[in-house]
Protein backbone atom coordinates (compact mmCIF):
# COMPACT_ATOMS: atom_id res chain seq x y z
CA UNK A 1 0.00 0.00 0.00
CA UNK A 2 1.33 3.41 -0.29
CA UNK A 3 -0.14 7.16 0.05
CA UNK A 4 1.76 8.03 -2.65
CA UNK A 5 5.13 10.82 -3.48
CA UNK A 6 2.41 13.59 -4.01
CA UNK A 7 1.33 12.77 -0.36
CA UNK A 8 4.88 12.55 0.82
CA UNK A 9 5.62 16.21 -0.74
CA UNK A 10 3.03 17.67 0.73
CA UNK A 11 4.26 16.38 4.28
CA UNK A 12 7.35 17.96 3.82
CA UNK A 13 6.25 20.91 2.55
CA UNK A 14 3.88 21.38 6.15
CA UNK A 15 7.25 20.49 7.76
CA UNK A 16 8.88 23.44 6.35
CA UNK A 17 6.46 25.70 6.72
CA UNK A 18 4.73 24.99 9.92
CA UNK A 19 7.96 23.65 11.58
CA UNK A 20 6.32 20.52 12.45
CA UNK A 21 9.14 17.79 12.00
CA UNK A 22 8.61 14.59 10.01
CA UNK A 23 9.44 12.14 12.45
CA UNK A 24 6.92 13.47 14.75
CA UNK A 25 4.35 12.96 11.27
CA UNK A 26 5.49 9.94 10.25
CA UNK A 27 5.20 8.48 14.02
CA UNK A 28 1.72 9.94 14.19
CA UNK A 29 0.29 8.29 11.34
CA UNK A 30 2.12 5.12 12.11
CA UNK A 31 0.24 5.03 15.73
CA UNK A 32 -3.03 5.97 14.39
CA UNK A 33 -2.57 3.40 11.63
CA UNK A 34 -2.11 0.85 14.33
CA UNK A 35 -5.27 1.88 15.88
CA UNK A 36 -7.07 1.96 12.38
CA UNK A 37 -5.91 -1.67 11.75
CA UNK A 38 -6.78 -3.07 15.21
CA UNK A 39 -10.57 -1.80 14.73
CA UNK A 40 -10.29 -3.45 11.18
CA UNK A 41 -8.85 -6.61 12.46
CA UNK A 42 -9.81 -7.06 15.99
CA UNK A 43 -8.39 -5.20 19.23
CA UNK A 44 -6.33 -8.51 19.90
CA UNK A 45 -4.03 -7.90 16.78
CA UNK A 46 -0.52 -7.25 17.95
CA UNK A 47 0.22 -5.11 14.67
CA UNK A 48 3.44 -3.13 13.50
CA UNK A 49 3.29 0.09 10.92
CA UNK A 50 6.05 1.19 8.87
CA UNK A 51 5.84 4.31 6.64
CA UNK A 52 8.72 5.16 4.28
CA UNK A 53 9.09 8.52 4.55
CA UNK A 54 10.72 9.09 0.98
CA UNK A 55 7.94 7.16 -1.52
CA UNK A 56 4.89 7.06 0.77
CA UNK A 57 4.51 3.40 0.92
CA UNK A 58 3.43 1.75 4.26
CA UNK A 59 3.99 -1.89 4.90
CA UNK A 60 1.99 -3.84 8.11
CA UNK A 61 3.02 -6.67 9.57
CA UNK A 62 1.54 -8.56 12.14
CA UNK A 63 3.10 -10.16 15.17
CA UNK A 64 2.98 -13.60 15.98
CA UNK A 65 3.97 -15.94 18.50
CA UNK A 66 5.50 -19.29 17.13
CA UNK A 67 4.15 -22.37 18.99
CA UNK A 68 3.29 -25.81 18.53
CA UNK A 69 -0.46 -25.98 17.94
CA UNK A 70 -2.40 -23.09 17.16
CA UNK A 71 -5.19 -22.00 19.60
CA UNK A 72 -5.55 -18.37 18.51
CA UNK A 73 -4.36 -17.86 14.66
CA UNK A 74 -4.88 -14.07 15.34
CA UNK A 75 -1.56 -13.49 17.24
CA UNK A 76 -0.32 -16.89 16.68
CA UNK A 77 1.76 -19.49 14.25
CA UNK A 78 2.52 -22.88 13.57
CA UNK A 79 6.45 -23.84 13.88
CA UNK A 80 5.92 -25.34 10.64
CA UNK A 81 4.03 -22.47 8.90
CA UNK A 82 6.76 -20.00 10.24
CA UNK A 83 9.34 -22.23 8.85
CA UNK A 84 7.18 -22.44 5.62
CA UNK A 85 7.30 -18.70 5.33
CA UNK A 86 10.87 -18.62 5.34
CA UNK A 87 11.94 -17.25 9.27
CA UNK A 88 14.55 -19.57 11.18
CA UNK A 89 13.10 -19.78 14.66
CA UNK A 90 11.69 -21.70 17.24
CA UNK A 91 8.81 -22.06 19.19
CA UNK A 92 8.80 -19.07 22.03
CA UNK A 93 9.34 -16.71 19.38
CA UNK A 94 7.93 -14.38 17.42
CA UNK A 95 7.52 -12.95 13.55
CA UNK A 96 7.05 -10.37 12.31
CA UNK A 97 4.10 -11.50 8.59
CA UNK A 98 3.85 -8.24 6.12
CA UNK A 99 0.07 -8.28 5.41
CA UNK A 100 -1.65 -6.41 2.43
CA UNK A 101 -5.77 -6.43 3.77
CA UNK A 102 -7.97 -5.64 1.56
CA UNK A 103 -9.59 -1.99 1.23
CA UNK A 104 -7.42 -1.28 4.01
CA UNK A 105 -5.39 1.05 1.59
CA UNK A 106 -8.76 3.68 1.78
CA UNK A 107 -8.96 3.60 5.52
CA UNK A 108 -5.13 3.96 5.89
CA UNK A 109 -4.80 6.99 3.29
CA UNK A 110 -8.29 8.82 5.22
CA UNK A 111 -6.63 8.23 8.69
CA UNK A 112 -3.05 9.55 7.62
CA UNK A 113 -5.01 12.84 6.45
CA UNK A 114 -7.17 12.86 9.76
CA UNK A 115 -3.47 12.58 11.88
CA UNK A 116 -2.12 15.20 9.25
CA UNK A 117 -4.84 17.61 10.32
CA UNK A 118 -5.02 17.29 13.89
CA UNK A 119 -1.37 17.50 14.17
CA UNK A 120 -1.18 20.76 12.41
CA UNK A 121 -3.54 21.69 14.62
CA UNK A 122 -1.85 20.68 17.82
CA UNK A 123 1.28 22.28 16.40
CA UNK A 124 -0.33 25.52 16.03
CA UNK A 125 -1.57 25.96 19.17
CA UNK A 126 1.33 24.18 20.46
CA UNK A 127 2.98 27.42 18.65
CA UNK A 128 0.62 29.99 20.03
CA UNK A 129 1.32 29.06 23.67
CA UNK A 130 4.88 29.01 23.10
CA UNK A 131 4.71 32.90 21.81
CA UNK A 132 2.42 34.14 23.87
CA UNK A 133 3.54 32.19 27.28
CA UNK A 134 7.08 34.54 26.78
CA UNK A 135 4.83 37.41 26.19
CA UNK A 136 2.98 37.58 29.44
CA UNK A 137 3.72 40.94 31.32
CA UNK A 138 4.35 42.38 27.93
CA UNK A 139 1.53 44.89 26.13
CA UNK A 140 0.19 43.95 22.72
CA UNK A 141 -1.88 45.58 20.62
CA UNK A 142 -5.75 44.17 19.69
CA UNK A 143 -8.59 45.16 18.53
CA UNK A 144 -12.19 44.34 19.97
CA UNK A 145 -14.14 42.08 18.30
CA UNK A 146 -16.91 40.39 20.66
CA UNK A 147 -18.73 40.95 24.08
CA UNK A 148 -19.79 37.65 25.29
CA UNK A 149 -21.78 38.26 28.85
CA UNK A 150 -18.99 40.43 29.67
CA UNK A 151 -16.05 38.62 28.86
CA UNK A 152 -14.23 40.60 25.96
CA UNK A 153 -12.77 38.38 23.23
CA UNK A 154 -10.04 40.18 21.60
CA UNK A 155 -8.16 39.44 18.10
CA UNK A 156 -4.37 39.70 17.88
CA UNK A 157 -3.10 38.82 14.66
CA UNK A 158 -4.27 36.23 12.12
CA UNK A 159 -6.84 33.95 14.22
CA UNK A 160 -5.03 34.50 17.70
CA UNK A 161 -7.84 35.35 20.12
CA UNK A 162 -7.99 36.04 23.64
CA UNK A 163 -9.97 36.92 26.44
CA UNK A 164 -9.95 39.89 28.70
CA UNK A 165 -12.02 39.11 31.53
CA UNK A 166 -15.16 41.45 33.38
CA UNK A 167 -13.06 42.07 36.35
CA UNK A 168 -9.79 42.92 33.98
CA UNK A 169 -11.71 46.16 32.32
CA UNK A 170 -11.20 49.37 32.80
CA UNK A 171 -14.41 50.38 34.48
CA UNK A 172 -15.41 53.52 32.66
CA UNK A 173 -14.35 52.08 29.12
CA UNK A 174 -16.65 50.95 26.43
CA UNK A 175 -15.14 48.13 24.24
CA UNK A 176 -17.16 48.10 20.72
CA UNK A 177 -16.02 45.99 17.83
CA UNK A 178 -13.49 47.52 15.68
CA UNK A 179 -11.83 49.19 18.59
CA UNK A 180 -7.99 48.92 18.82
CA UNK A 181 -6.51 49.13 22.30
CA UNK A 182 -3.37 48.48 24.54
CA UNK A 183 -3.86 45.53 26.39
CA UNK A 184 -1.33 44.12 28.83
CA UNK A 185 -0.83 39.81 28.65
CA UNK A 186 -1.91 38.19 32.08
CA UNK A 187 -1.81 34.87 31.63
CA UNK A 188 -2.00 32.42 29.01
CA UNK A 189 -3.40 28.48 29.91
CA UNK A 190 -2.96 25.43 27.82
CA UNK A 191 -6.44 23.73 27.49
CA UNK A 192 -8.48 21.09 25.13
CA UNK A 193 -9.09 23.72 23.04
CA UNK A 194 -6.10 25.11 22.38
CA UNK A 195 -4.24 28.02 24.75
CA UNK A 196 -6.28 30.79 26.12
CA UNK A 197 -4.98 33.95 26.35
CA UNK A 198 -5.96 36.48 29.04
CA UNK A 199 -5.80 40.01 28.90
CA UNK A 200 -6.05 42.93 31.46
CA UNK A 201 -6.74 47.10 30.75
CA UNK A 202 -6.45 47.38 34.49
CA UNK A 203 -3.33 46.49 35.67
CA UNK A 204 -0.46 48.39 36.97
CA UNK A 205 1.95 46.80 34.96
CA UNK A 206 0.03 47.93 31.56
CA UNK A 207 0.62 51.60 32.91
CA UNK A 208 4.24 50.62 33.52
CA UNK A 209 4.80 49.74 30.43
CA UNK A 210 3.22 52.54 28.47
CA UNK A 211 5.54 54.62 30.59
CA UNK A 212 8.48 53.05 28.89
CA UNK A 213 7.22 53.10 25.69
CA UNK A 214 6.50 57.14 25.68
CA UNK A 215 9.61 57.95 28.08
CA UNK A 216 12.61 57.06 26.34
CA UNK A 217 14.49 57.72 29.94
CA UNK A 218 12.83 54.64 31.60
CA UNK A 219 13.07 52.20 29.08
CA UNK A 220 17.38 53.37 29.25
CA UNK A 221 17.23 53.24 32.43
CA UNK A 222 17.68 57.04 33.72
CA UNK A 223 14.45 56.84 35.02
CA UNK A 224 13.25 54.51 37.40
CA UNK A 225 9.70 53.36 38.81
CA UNK A 226 9.49 52.62 42.02
CA UNK A 227 6.00 52.10 42.81
CA UNK A 228 2.76 52.57 41.27
CA UNK A 229 -0.89 52.42 42.48
CA UNK A 230 -4.03 52.49 40.09
CA UNK A 231 -7.88 52.76 39.97
CA UNK A 232 -8.17 51.77 36.48
CA UNK A 233 -10.01 54.28 34.11
CA UNK A 234 -9.81 57.44 37.10
CA UNK A 235 -6.26 58.01 39.18
CA UNK A 236 -3.31 56.69 39.09
CA UNK A 237 0.05 57.46 41.17
CA UNK A 238 3.65 56.71 39.95
CA UNK A 239 6.70 57.26 41.57
CA UNK A 240 9.80 57.68 40.09
CA UNK A 241 13.41 58.67 40.70
CA UNK A 242 17.06 59.23 39.08
CA UNK A 243 20.51 58.69 39.76
CA UNK A 244 21.22 61.40 37.17
CA UNK A 245 20.79 64.91 39.27
CA UNK A 246 20.50 66.82 35.64
CA UNK A 247 17.17 64.42 34.80
CA UNK A 248 13.94 65.85 36.15
CA UNK A 249 12.24 62.51 36.78
CA UNK A 250 8.82 64.15 37.17
CA UNK A 251 9.34 66.13 34.19
CA UNK A 252 10.46 63.62 31.71
CA UNK A 253 7.31 61.77 32.47
CA UNK A 254 5.11 64.33 32.14
CA UNK A 255 6.54 65.74 28.95
CA UNK A 256 6.67 68.91 26.84
CA UNK A 257 2.88 70.62 27.89
CA UNK A 258 2.28 67.18 28.99
CA UNK A 259 2.40 65.22 25.90
CA UNK A 260 3.67 62.19 27.25
CA UNK A 261 1.47 61.52 30.48
CA UNK A 262 -1.42 62.86 27.94
CA UNK A 263 -0.75 60.51 25.40
CA UNK A 264 -0.52 57.56 28.44
CA UNK A 265 -4.10 59.21 29.54
CA UNK A 266 -5.78 59.01 26.52
CA UNK A 267 -4.67 55.59 25.81
CA UNK A 268 -6.19 54.50 29.20
CA UNK A 269 -9.72 56.49 28.69
CA UNK A 270 -8.64 59.68 29.94
CA UNK A 271 -7.26 58.35 33.82
CA UNK A 272 -5.75 60.79 35.74
CA UNK A 273 -2.06 60.34 36.50
CA UNK A 274 0.30 61.66 38.79
CA UNK A 275 3.76 61.81 38.94
CA UNK A 276 5.56 61.96 41.85
CA UNK A 277 9.63 62.06 43.60
CA UNK A 278 9.71 58.67 45.44
CA UNK A 279 12.04 59.14 48.88
CA UNK A 280 13.99 56.51 51.03
CA UNK A 281 12.50 58.89 53.77
CA UNK A 282 9.13 57.75 54.39
CA UNK A 283 8.17 60.73 55.60
CA UNK A 284 8.86 62.96 52.52
CA UNK A 285 7.51 59.66 50.88
CA UNK A 286 4.18 60.28 51.84
CA UNK A 287 4.23 64.17 51.41
CA UNK A 288 4.72 63.58 47.92
CA UNK A 289 2.49 60.72 47.47
CA UNK A 290 -0.45 63.13 49.34
CA UNK A 291 0.45 65.70 46.13
CA UNK A 292 -1.27 67.91 44.98
CA UNK A 293 -2.17 68.51 48.79
CA UNK A 294 0.23 70.58 50.82
CA UNK A 295 0.74 68.94 53.81
CA UNK A 296 1.99 70.74 57.02
CA UNK A 297 3.35 67.55 59.37
CA UNK A 298 3.32 63.97 59.12
CA UNK A 299 3.63 62.03 62.66
CA UNK A 300 4.95 58.45 62.51
CA UNK A 301 2.01 56.45 65.40
CA UNK A 302 3.63 54.53 67.62
CA UNK A 303 1.06 52.48 68.79
CA UNK A 304 0.73 50.54 64.84
CA UNK A 305 3.35 49.98 62.34
CA UNK A 306 3.73 51.77 59.28
CA UNK A 307 1.03 53.94 59.87
CA UNK A 308 1.30 57.92 59.81
CA UNK A 309 -0.85 60.77 60.88
CA UNK A 310 -0.90 63.15 58.62
CA UNK A 311 -1.81 66.68 59.31
CA UNK A 312 -3.31 69.42 57.00
CA UNK A 313 -4.87 73.16 57.03
CA UNK A 314 -8.36 72.99 56.89
CA UNK A 315 -8.39 74.43 53.08
CA UNK A 316 -6.15 71.40 51.93
CA UNK A 317 -8.10 68.68 53.49
CA UNK A 318 -10.54 67.82 50.23
CA UNK A 319 -7.76 67.93 48.14
CA UNK A 320 -5.46 65.49 50.49
CA UNK A 321 -8.33 63.13 51.09
CA UNK A 322 -9.85 63.30 47.74
CA UNK A 323 -13.05 62.41 45.56
CA UNK A 324 -13.83 59.09 48.19
CA UNK A 325 -11.10 59.00 49.74
CA UNK A 326 -9.41 58.22 46.26
CA UNK A 327 -6.18 60.66 47.04
CA UNK A 328 -5.19 59.20 50.32
CA UNK A 329 -6.38 55.72 49.16
CA UNK A 330 -3.92 55.30 46.40
CA UNK A 331 -1.40 57.44 48.40
CA UNK A 332 -1.60 55.01 51.46
CA UNK A 333 -1.26 51.71 48.61
CA UNK A 334 1.80 53.92 46.35
CA UNK A 335 3.86 54.12 50.20
CA UNK A 336 2.63 51.00 51.88
CA UNK A 337 1.54 53.12 54.69
CA UNK A 338 -1.70 53.61 56.41
CA UNK A 339 -2.26 57.19 56.24
CA UNK A 340 -4.86 58.83 58.41
CA UNK A 341 -5.74 62.71 57.38
CA UNK A 342 -6.68 65.15 60.31
CA UNK A 343 -6.66 68.84 60.10
CA UNK A 344 -4.26 71.43 62.22
CA UNK A 345 -6.49 73.87 63.70
CA UNK A 346 -5.96 77.70 62.72
CA UNK A 347 -5.31 78.04 66.84
CA UNK A 348 -3.13 75.75 67.06
CA UNK A 349 0.01 77.33 68.28
CA UNK A 350 3.15 75.70 67.28
CA UNK A 351 5.06 73.56 69.88
CA UNK A 352 8.88 73.48 70.37
CA UNK A 353 8.62 70.19 68.17
CA UNK A 354 7.69 72.02 65.36
CA UNK A 355 10.09 74.90 65.86
CA UNK A 356 12.95 72.88 65.79
CA UNK A 357 12.01 70.36 63.10
CA UNK A 358 11.02 73.32 60.62
CA UNK A 359 14.39 75.05 61.52
CA UNK A 360 16.03 71.92 60.55
CA UNK A 361 14.35 72.04 56.85
CA UNK A 362 15.04 75.78 56.52
CA UNK A 363 11.39 77.34 56.90
CA UNK A 364 9.23 78.81 59.55
CA UNK A 365 5.20 78.15 60.05
CA UNK A 366 4.18 81.14 58.45
CA UNK A 367 2.32 82.36 62.19
CA UNK A 368 6.46 82.94 62.46
CA UNK A 369 7.04 85.17 59.56
CA UNK A 370 8.19 88.93 60.47
CA UNK A 371 5.77 91.16 59.09
CA UNK A 372 7.51 94.04 57.02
Amino acid sequence: MELGKDFMRALKQIESDKGLPMDVIISSIEAALVSAYKKYKGANTNVEVELDSENGIIKIFEIKEVVDTVKNPTYEISLEEARSLGFDVDRGETVKIEVSPRDFGRIAAQTARQVIIQRLKDAERQIIYNDFSGKVGETVTGVVFRDEGGQVLVRMGDKIDAILPREERIPTEHYRPGDRKKFYVLDVRKTSKGPHIFLSRSHPGLLRNLLEIEVPEIKEGVIEIKSIAREAGIRSKVAVTTLDPNVDPVGACIGTKGNRIKAISDELAGERIDVIIWSSDPITYIKNALSPAKIVKVEPRLDEDKAVNVYVRPDQLSLAIGKGGQNVRLAAKLTGWKVDIHVLEPDRLPTLQDLFEDIIKGELPKEWEKKE
